[in-house]
């Protein structure tokens, strides 16, 4: 029996891309349920499948996992030859600390530039807070690639080398300081790339883009 992931719209749900992302990069088979997270049927339909009332919920035959984090640990159990978190014992601590960093953090950037995958690529001055947590993201990025990544092995473009959880957990981000033009250094512009390139990432915005569903209120900003 296969996996099941219920998410939200793809245009705007950062928390559906997190285990979106990692299961279809790592080829992990997954059916899928889209429900819209912002009319009435989708509410009374996310109360349904989880207790929070959101989503992404993941299940595994009668198992239900809710929350991000308890699904991607979830998947790091179940398919251990996935490296769904680094092999390296100290790579994979950082790793599960700046996943955690930013399940807990960063509100100022989440709520001044919400995810949007159909907005065209445009400037915003940020607010203090977005900054302050650009500026945070942008130096927490280049400490992960410079001591594991790039330097480290496996050798690679992203966090750690190869493409892992904590990339997962942070392309929400890298969609937000794109299509805000966020100002960010050459070494996090390299990383965005990267994680922009992936085909999951491709395959995902491809299918916002044909969505028929709208937030006019994310849209407008």
């Amino acid at each position: 029996m296969p996996l099941k992931l219920v998410i939200g719209n793809k245009a705007y749900s950062s928390w559906s891309l997190r285990p979106w992302i990692l299961m279809t990069q790592m080829h992990i088979p997954f059916e899928e349920t889209l429900l819209n997270i912002y009319d009435d049927k989708g509410k009374r339909a996310m109360a349904r499948h989880s207790p929070t009332g959101k989503v992404p919920v993941l299940y595994d035959g009668e198992l239900r996992i809710w929350e991000t984090l308890a699904i991607i640990e979830y998947l790091h159990e179940k398919y251990p030859a996935k490296n769904i978190w680094p092999k390296n014992a100290a790579a994979r601590a950082h790793a599960r600390a700046i996943a955690n960093e930013m399940h807990a953090g960063f509100q100022g950037l989440r709520q001044h530039c919400p995810t949007n995958f159909i907005r065209a690529v445009k400037a915003r001055d940020l607010n203090e807070a977005a900054q302050k947590d650009a500026k945070r993201i942008d130096a927490l990025w280049k400490e992960a690639r410079e001591t594991y990544g790039i330097k480290g092995r496996p050798k690679g473009p992203f966090l750690f080398g190869a493409f892992c959880a904590a990339d997962a957990m942070f392309a929400p981000v890298v969609n937000r300081l794109h299509v805000y033009d966020v100002k960010v250094s050459k070494s996090a512009r390299a990383y965005m790339e990267a994680v922009m390139s992936l085909p999951a990432w491709v395959a995902w915005h491809e299918d916002a883009a044909k969505e028929k569903w709208r937030n006019a209120t994310y849209d407008a900003i």
